[in-house]
């Protein structure tokens, strides 16, 4: 699948400074900052600095160290954050049925509460 990228999205203005972020530990390839509508507790987002619209595109795109290095941030963070202890979750969203909102991959993780059951049956 061909995917294309919108320079124009807001992760790629965080990216370039032109939206501000409350940064939680960045990287050579990655961002991590506050969800600026946490729905948890915890609520980071993490981004590769690359311009992958979504996990599938950046599992076959990226390079090994970009992959390496989101990987390890997002345990970062978790470790970072305290959240081996409690557990949290980790949601990426994937195209319209996936009701991914930004075309840039990113990843939430959210923690600090019972979160739920994921789905509910259809």
């Amino acid at each position: 699948m061909a995917y294309t990228y919108d320079p124009e999205n807001i992760f790629a203005k965080i990216l370039t400074g032109d939206i501000p972020n409350k940064t939680v530990l960045e990287t050579e390839h990655t961002l991590a900052f506050r969800d600026i509508y946490p729905q948890a507790p915890v609520h980071v987002l993490v981004i590769p600095k690359g311009p992958y619209v979504c996990y599938d595109h950046f599992a076959q795109d990226a390079s090994d160290a970009e992959i390496l290095d989101f990987t390890r941030t997002v345990g970062e963070v978790c470790k970072m954050e305290g959240l081996e202890a409690d557990g949290f979750r980790l949601i990426a969203n994937a195209g319209v049925n996936g009701v991914q909102e930004v075309p840039h991959l990113h990843v939430h993780i959210l923690s600090g509460r019972p979160l739920g059951r994921m789905l509910d049956k259809a």
